[in-house]
């Protein structure tokens, strides 16, 4: 007989790491372009923004994630707590981020060595990403966990050494090393602080993912609340320390290249030297966030496939040795190459659809279980008041994503809609139930 549980080898340390390989650190300087210009250089103010926004949201994920500690993210919190029919919809819509988000980051990385080793064709590149990142989630997150800390060592060193040669370059240029300057610009409007912040938005997008873990983590009641808010918190801290910085050492948002910024910071701070191990360290990090992206979806498929919503047979099936879901998580491997007829810009603009909607009605169900005077959530600033401003600011940013991911998102949403009326003879029986396994 097949073993159809999850092994449950994963502490609270282990969560953050694979949470945090998950946001990929890095990545508030691989957007650095884009981020400074969009704030008019006030990417510090643009990210604190940004990252109180996401922490309205991470407590109603650590409320879901302690009342409901099994795979299947938002998908399983709104089933659960508002309705079978959404808790479809939220899944099929995330689905369309998990699903394109690993291909985003593969892209990433096979741009970044494409244009280091020009001569070799970028489809080997991407071909490697995706055969390694599928092989090492098959074999394990435990084998995943030890990749991740190895490349998040990395990113740490490199932040690091970024920040700490861009604080010598500042003192060498006689700047002061505290100043409002990051945060205020010359004369800058509130309206380009807030502009940027939606953008600097996305660099938190999968914070909530590894609640997809819960199920193979021990103690997951009390550990996966407190990693989610830990991930989000320390991703803030991360984001808002580095731009700060960066916006110190290079001031405005004027750069011969937007796309190419940070390489540009990197070479004016510490030379050839640092740009070859700057270009080094993105590749890793997009190796690492790989890994967590494809497993977060490889499960998600999994919870869905349980419960019947997707074909048990393709979807639910675990490796009758390693016991990871290896069916989905070759699925995935095989959509990233798609990426091959796309590029970095079009993909992206995919991603965000799924997520925002998938963090509005999580924090709707938060307030939905308040009302209904659920044990759980008694407290009115824990049940009414914080996931009711969460909500609005993520509805917010959900509306100001670009025509394109709108569009290509709502559509994705009617074809769910479709699906779920031949599931359910047109909504007149409820989605199959999932089998919870604590």
């Amino acid at each position: 007989m097949t073993e159809t549980s999850l092994r449950q080898s994963l502490g609270l340390g282990s969560v953050v790491l694979f949470g945090l390989a998950y946001l990929t650190p890095m990545i508030v300087l691989g957007t650095w372009g884009p981020m400074a210009v969009t704030s008019q250089g006030t990417a510090a103010t643009a990210y604190l923004l940004a990252a109180a926004t996401v922490l309205l949201t991470a407590v109603s994920y650590g409320v879901m994630s302690r009342l409901y500690p099994v795979a299947g993210s938002a998908y399983t919190y709104v089933r659960r707590s508002l309705n079978g029919h959404l808790g479809f919809l939220v899944g099929w819509a995330i689905l369309l981020d998990y699903f394109f988000l690993p291909m985003v980051i593969w892209l990433i990385g096979t741009a970044y060595l494409a244009s280091a080793f020009p001569d070799v064709p970028s489809w080997l590149w991407l071909l490697g990403f995706i055969v390694a990142t599928t092989a090492i989630n098959i074999l394990g997150i435990a084998v995943a966990e030890k990749v991740n800390l190895a490349m998040m060592i990395l990113q740490f060193g490199v932040l690091a050494l970024f920040v700490l040669l861009a604080l010598l370059h500042v003192r060498g240029e006689h700047s002061p090393l505290v100043s409002a300057q990051p945060f205020t610009g010359h004369g800058v409007p509130l309206s380009a602080s807030i502009a940027g912040a939606a953008l600097a938005a996305y660099s938190f997008l999968g914070f909530d993912a590894v609640s997809t873990l819960t199920e193979e983590t021990r103690e997951a009641r009390r550990t996966m609340p407190r990693a989610i808010l830990i991930i989000a918190f320390a991703g803030g801290a991360i984001f808002c320390a580095t731009a700060y910085v960066a916006q110190l050492a290079h001031p405005g948002f004027s750069f011969q290249s937007v796309d190419s910024a940070a390489f540009e910071i990197a070479g004016e701070v510490g030379g050839d030297w640092f740009v070859t191990l700057f270009v080094a360290t993105l590749v890793a990090s997009q190796f690492a966030a790989g890994i967590a992206a494809q497993a977060s979806v490889g499960r998600l498929l999994y919870a869905m496939g349980r419960d019947g919503v997707l074909p048990r047979r393709v979807f639910a099936r675990l490796h009758p040795r390693l016991r990871t879901p290896s069916v989905n998580l070759l699925l995935v491997g095989a959509m990233g190459l798609a990426a091959l007829g796309l590029d970095v810009t079009t993909s992206t603009s995919f991603i965000n659809f799924g997520a925002f909607l998938a963090f509005t009605l999580v924090n709707v169900s938060v307030i939905a279980l308040y009302r209904r005077g659920h044990p759980g959530v008694k407290n009115p600033l824990i049940g009414v008041v914080i996931p009711v401003l969460a909500a609005l600011t993520d509805l917010y940013l959900l509306i100001s994503l670009d025509r394109a991911a709108r569009i290509l998102g709502l559509a994705w949403l009617c074809l769910g809609i479709l699906y779920l009326a031949g599931l359910t003879k047109f909504f007149r029986r409820p989605p199959p139930e999932m089998d919870f396994v604590e």
